[in-house]
């Protein structure tokens, strides 16, 4: 009995550790990501994410913004190093083809001229896209200041599970 308590005793130590270093649980302010992320909820941010794995297309990233004061912001990840991005109408086009994005709900009809994403950066929306501070205001963000990939809605209770 000792060994399964000390056991159990060690593993939730262990995880209280990594969650204490590796895990942020921001307050979500703001419309942009609706209608998956209301604000007033609690999303964990996963920092260890793109240390071992690589940024993907779709992914929601946490990443530090100076506007106009420091903050992090939550978006999804539409535009990859190497990608030509532009945005048709409201439509965002990658490398020539019209990317599906199920996850919009309220699209604008703001266009944006072609750009390549440099091999430092992302191409990052919002996916309330006519409420949304984002690329296509400020431009490429610099992967440098990705925090971590959001993993889970933590408060309130009956939205947990994925963002």
């Amino acid at each position: 009995m000792r060994t399964i308590a000390s056991v159990c005793t060690q593993l939730l130590a262990l995880g209280l550790i990594v969650a204490a270093f590796f895990l942020r649980a921001p307050h979500v302010l703001g419309l942009s990501m609706e209608p998956r992320i209301h604000s007033g909820e609690f999303v964990l941010i996963n920092t260890l994410a793109y240390r071992v794995g690589r940024i993907r297309r779709g992914d929601i990233v946490a990443f530090a913004h100076d506007s106009p004061t420091p903050q992090t912001y939550l978006k999804r990840v539409v535009g990859l190093p190497g990608d030509r991005v532009s945005i048709e109408r409201g439509s965002v086009v990658i490398d020539g083809k019209p990317l599906v994005e199920s996850y919009v709900r309220y699209r604008d009809e703001q266009s944006r001229a072609a750009l390549v994403v440099p091999a430092d950066g992302i191409y990052v929306l919002g996916d309330n896209r006519a409420n949304s501070d984002d690329s296509r205001n400020w431009g490429i963000l610099p992967t440098r200041d990705v925090i971590g990939k959001a993993i889970v809605t933590l408060w309130p209770p009956q939205k947990l599970g994925a963002p």
